[in-house]
């Protein structure tokens, strides 16, 4: 959380926070302050997009100071861009507030450096699936995989699969290393290092549930040295 969040937090007559937003976050708000769970999970009962964009408009309209509550950053595959084009078309004011997105704070918290001079001059942030729940079929895996020397995917377990069949069928080496993080920067959270010709296996073996972030690349092996989180 950022300063600029928390203050936001503190200010809120309403908040509407995703499933992804730990609820002791939530204790950072006006004791007076309505809470309204609107968080997503794939295959089962979610809030319609359309419902929560006009939800946000009707509490704006009534005069009320709104929060919308996403974890990470709204504007890195969290479709903060999509509220926010439903309140301008409904002439509501609003301001964003930047996050730290998963593929970074996550990555950070399992002690792998996204980027790393001595590794690597490219990162590519990819999702793991389309906006109906597929595996995201519009991605150039041979593009990606020829010109980025690290992977970041995101919501890419239920196609781990594909996506490493993919990146193999495009040149990446089956011992290329692998890392998933699930309940990043959470007490609960859990790191399997894998390859790639090994981690569909391992997953399912691990017993580790969605979501996750997953990062494919040579900074992985880093993780030996610098996983800090719970060693301080």
């Amino acid at each position: 959380m950022t300063l600029h969040a928390v203050n936001a937090l503190r200010q809120a007559d309403v908040i509407v926070y995703d499933a992804l937003v730990q609820t002791g976050i939530l204790d950072w708000a006006r004791p007076t302050a309505e809470k309204l769970y609107a968080g997503k999970r794939g295959g089962k009962p979610s809030a319609k997009q359309a419902d929560i964009s006009l939800r946000l408009v009707d509490m704006a309209k009534a005069g009320k100071r709104v929060l919308r509550l996403k974890g990470g950053d709204p504007f890195v595959f969290g479709r903060g861009g999509e509220e926010g084009e439903t309140l301008l078309k409904h002439g509501v004011p609003f301001r964003i507030i930047p996050g730290i997105t998963a593929g970074i704070g996550g990555l950070a918290y399992a002690g792998i450096p996204v980027t790393h001079r001595m590794v690597n001059q490219s990162v590519t942030f990819v999702t793991g699936h389309d906006k109906n729940g597929s595996a995201p079929g519009a991605l150039d895996w041979s593009a990606i995989s020829r010109g980025s020397q690290v992977i970041v995917i995101y919501m890419g377990m239920k196609h781990i699969s594909q996506i490493t069949s993919a990146l193999i069928a495009a040149g990446r080496a089956m011992s290329e290393p692998v890392a998933v993080i699930t309940d990043a920067t959470t007490p609960d959270q859990k790191v399997l290092e894998s390859t790639l010709g090994t981690v569909t296996r391992d997953l399912a073996a691990s017993g580790m549930q969605p979501p996750a972030i997953i990062c494919v690349g040579a900074n992985v092996p880093l993780r030996a040295s610098l996983n800090w989180f719970g060693h301080e």
